[in-house]
């Protein structure tokens, strides 16, 4: 026998290497070739292949009855070899989880989203996969980029190399403490001058107040914060109104809090668009795939009903 090379080792195969340990552990070639399912004319040759490789026999064959043993060079060889063989099954193990959907995915979302439609789309996937591994972000920057996320939740389209899929269309309601407004629908006009309370000047937002400047209504913005909790309890406390999607609205369930009235918008605004983003090109994991469907189906389900029910 040679000496062995690291191209000679490159040769070395699983399959030798699960040969070698099976006849270890059975103590003849012809006894590891029946657990292995092979001829016991293979196994030889898969360890006349592997000696080659490592430039030297792994076991001394005494012949007869006498079980073979390992060589000084076998128990090197196959103490590295049972770590290879341990990472392949669970390379193997891994791939499978993969492939049956208990990967991981980074998922990207924002208030509104998170507190109505996400843990719809979490739960499913966890009672679907329980091994599965869900990060979640949640940020409103003014240029949202989908780096490395997986899926991206925003309310409307985000430049780039990206891919959509619309969910739904998010109306503006008006919601204002009881009282405010008569019951019914409430013309813009009302709203031209009167306090309100509303987000910062990012994603959806500078659209609708200039949807309602073109309108004719100017309101007095007295207060800006991006949680939505904090605006209605500013508009409890009367210090303005507020012009919320309705997503926002079911999400911090407005409609059973009888200090609170929601009113539709006359005439009404331009809804928000509420899309789900993913990176153009990419192949996706069994678990975003299966995300975005759910995803679809939840948000098929929350499709709003007219404002004015």
């Amino acid at each position: 026998m040679g000496v062995a090379t690291l191209e000679h080792v490159s040769n070395v195969e699983l399959r030798h290497l699960a040969a070698m340990a099976a006849i270890a552990e059975e103590g003849s070639f012809g006894r590891a070739a029946t657990r292995l399912g092979y001829t016991q004319s293979t196994v030889s040759q898969q360890i006349a292949a592997l000696e080659r490789a490592v430039g030297g026999p792994v076991f001394d064959r005494p012949g007869g009855p006498k079980p073979v043993r390992l060589t000084p060079l076998g128990s090197v060889v196959l103490n590295q070899g049972r770590e290879l063989l341990a990472k392949a099954e669970a390379l193997t193990d891994a791939v499978d989880r993969f492939k049956a959907g208990d990967g991981r995915i980074d998922i990207g979302t924002f208030q509104s989203v998170s507190n109505v439609i996400l843990p719809s789309v979490v739960r499913r996937l966890r009672d679907e996969h329980p091994g599965c591994d869900i990060r979640l972000s949640e940020e409103e920057p003014e240029q949202p980029q989908i780096g490395d996320l997986d899926l991206l939740f925003y309310d409307g389209r985000i430049d780039g190399d990206v891919e959509h899929r619309k969910l739904l269309d998010d109306p503006y309601l008006l919601v204002a403490g009881a009282g405010t407004f008569p019951d019914g629908p409430v013309p813009l006009e009302r709203l031209d001058g009167a306090p309100m309370v509303a987000w910062p000047l990012t994603c959806d937002q500078p659209l609708m107040e200039q949807a309602l400047a073109r309108s004719g209504a100017r309101p007095q913005v007295v207060f800006r914060s991006a949680v939505n909790d904090t605006l209605l309890s500013m508009v409890r406390a009367g210090l303005g109104s507020a012009v919320l999607p309705w997503l926002a609205i079911r999400g911090a369930d407005v409609p059973s809090d009888n200090r609170l009235r929601v009113h539709e918008l006359q005439p009404s605004l331009p809804s928000r668009e509420i899309h789900l983003h993913w990176r153009a090109g990419r192949t996706h994991s069994p678990l975003a795939r299966r995300a975005i469907e759910i995803a679809v189906e939840v948000a098929a389900d929350l499709a709003p009903p007219p404002a004015s029910a």
